[in-house]
C-alpha cells in the first residue's frame, strides 16, 4: 500500500522574519487590522471556494473593519467572529488552503482585542499559499507572498500616518 505524503505547514509564529515583528511592534493597531483583512481576504478565495454558503471567515473580516470605522470594541463580538471562524477551519477537515484561509480571517479578527494576532493572519495566509501551490512552485510562491505582506504594511504605515484612521 503506497501512502500520500500531505503538505504540512512549516508555518509559525516562532518562524517570522525579524523585521516583520519589529515592524509590526511599532505599528498602530488599526493599521495591523488594515494588514490583517488585507493579507486575510488574499488567501480567502479558497475557502470561498470550497464552501460559498459559509460566511463565517468574511464576517470576522466585517466585524474587524467595524471595529476600525467605528473604534467600538465588543470583546464578545470579537471573540465570537474569531471563534466562529476557527470552527469553519476545523470543519474544512484535513489541512488544505481553505482550512487556513479560515484561520487567518479568524486571527485578523483577533487583532482588535491584540495586536500581534496580526501576525497570525499573516502565517495563516502564507499557509494556505503553500498548501494551494504546487510543490516545484512553493518556494518562490511564499517568498513572493512575504515580500508582499512586508511592502504593504510599509504602505499602510505611510498613507495612514498622522491620520486618525
Amino acid at each position: 500500500m503506497k501512502t500520500v505524503a500531505t503538505k504540512k505547514s512549516k508555518f509559525t509564529i516562532a518562524q517570522i522574519d525579524p523585521s516583520l515583528r519589529a515592524l509590526v511592534a511599532k505599528t498602530d493597531k488599526k493599521i495591523l487590522a488594515l494588514w490583517a483583512i488585507d493579507c486575510a481576504r488574499r488567501v480567502l478565495p479558497y475557502f470561498q471556494k470550497e464552501f460559498p454558503n459559509d460566511t463565517r471567515p468574511q464576517t470576522a473580516l466585517k466585524v474587524l473593519q467595524k471595529w476600525r470605522r467605528t473604534g467600538i470594541f465588543s470583546m464578545a463580538v470579537i471573540r465570537k467572529a474569531s471563534l466562529d471562524s476557527h470552527a469553519a477551519a476545523r470543519e474544512v477537515g484535513e489541512d488544505r488552503p481553505a482550512r487556513s484561509a479560515a484561520r487567518s480571517a479568524g486571527q485578523a479578527v483577533a487583532t482588535a482585542h491584540v495586536s500581534t494576532h496580526s501576525l497570525g493572519a499573516s502565517v495563516y495566509a502564507l499557509q494556505a499559499i503553500y498548501r494551494a501551490t504546487k510543490h516545484e512552485d512553493m518556494d518562490r510562491a511564499i517568498a513572493k507572498e512575504r515580500a508582499w505582506q512586508y511592502k504593504h504594511l510599509i504602505k499602510l504605515r505611510k498613507k495612514h500616518s498622522g491620520s486618525k484612521l
